[in-house]
């Protein structure tokens, strides 16, 4: 058994009962306060045994914080592997759980929760839950939670390091550092648009949304327009954002930046009618779901230069292949899904997800709970 993953849930003072799960062979519980302690502990007690408690499958290994607040109150399960659980792992460990803390990297449908069969809560520890089959979930009655909120500031960064780093050609400029292709200074060379009086289209203007475009007015943008299902007088009040239809949004952008959630209205609505519509100078930047675009267009786009770059954060699939046609662009700018990947940011949405879950067994309202329609 390895100790470092042991360790990590442990405390000084408190009697922690901690499950935890490396795959063959099965998951043991063990009483402990430290590894010293253990040769002390007393198996046969005379104490009136404690009443169980509830039991938690953990698809991640998450900060010890989180997995001590959670192991205080819960029989704690998780997959320590620096992979997404195994489909298989998911499935078998998945029985007798009272709670799921899943990622979005899990796929929670019919076959889990028929294996799943006093499942009560589930906490997903992210924004978004198109990972989710909620119509299956709410047949089942279970609770679910996530983590809107506490990853806004970091995605909307993330999204402006993205977009600086494909317009002003960051990468490529390195890589010719790096290489020998930088011979001298050159009045043209790596020239690329700048934000300076552009035209910055936001589609879906929620926290994330309207976060990015606070960061990029300061950079004397000329207008900020925005494509949202709603109106937003107060956004439009206090940065003078303006309201426009999908196609104006295509046609007047010169950076277009992709905030919205991934739903069946919203699959695919990048597609080649869209990119045909964008300017050829525009750069097109997605932090949100790789889901909304059609990425063989959004290739084609790149290769004719329709537009003049993107910067993607999420692709479909995911990870993306490393003989992807994506990779070999030079106007494009590829990350490994790490919007999120703020040291605090992380460890808060780990937080929030053992908050939902301790609420919810509990039967009191989640901080963070998903309305299932």
């Amino acid at each position: 058994m390895h100790l470092r993953s042991l360790k990590c849930a442990l405390t000084n003072t408190n009697f922690i009962r901690f499950s935890l799960s490396f795959g063959p062979p099965s998951p043991v519980s063990i009483p402990i306060r430290s590894i010293q302690h253990l040769s002390k502990c007393n198996f046969f007690s005379t104490k009136p045994a404690e009443m169980a408690k509830p039991s938690v499958y953990v698809t991640r290994e998450i900060n010890k914080e989180a997995l001590a607040v959670l192991a205080d109150t819960c029989e704690v399960t998780f997959w320590p592997g620096p992979d997404p659980v195994p489909r298989s792992e998911l499935l078998k460990n998945i029985a007798h759980k009272d709670a799921l803390l899943c990622m979005l990297t899990d796929k929670i449908d019919a076959e889990v929760l028929q294996c799943a069969e006093q499942l009560k809560v589930i906490a997903t520890m992210s924004v978004g839950y198109d990972h989710l089959d909620l119509k299956e979930i709410k047949k089942h009655e279970i609770k679910v939670g996530y983590t809107p909120g506490i990853l806004t500031h970091a995605t909307a960064e993330l999204t402006v390091a993205l977009l600086l780093a494909t317009s002003r050609r960051l990468f490529e400029a390195n890589a010719a550092a790096r290489n020998g292709g930088w011979q001298a200074w050159s009045p043209f060379w790596m020239t690329g648009p700048g934000l300076e009086g552009a035209t910055v289209g936001i589609a879906g203007f929620g926290r994330i949304g309207q976060e990015v475009a606070k960061r990029l007015i300061p950079f004397q943008i000329k207008k900020l327009i925005y494509f949202n299902r709603s109106q937003k007088p107060e956004a439009e009040s206090t940065m003078g954002a303006v309201r426009v239809t999908f196609d104006e949004l295509l046609q007047q952008s010169d950076f277009l930046v992709v905030c919205c959630a991934l739903t069946s209205d919203t699959v695919g609505m990048f597609d080649k009618a869209a990119f045909h519509k964008m300017k050829k100078t525009a750069i097109f930047v997605n932090t949100s779901r790789g889901g909304l675009v059609d990425q063989d267009e959004l290739v084609k786009a790149l290769q004719e230069e329709r537009i003049a770059g993107a910067g993607l954060d999420v692709m479909t699939p995911e990870p993306l292949p490393l003989d992807h046609p994506l990779f070999k662009l030079k106007n494009c700018v590829i990350m490994p899904h790490i919007a999120s990947a703020a040291v605090q940011t992380r460890a808060g949405m780990a937080m929030l997800s053992v908050e939902n879950i301790v609420a919810g067994l509990k039967g009191e309202k989640m901080p963070s709970e998903l309305t299932l329609d």
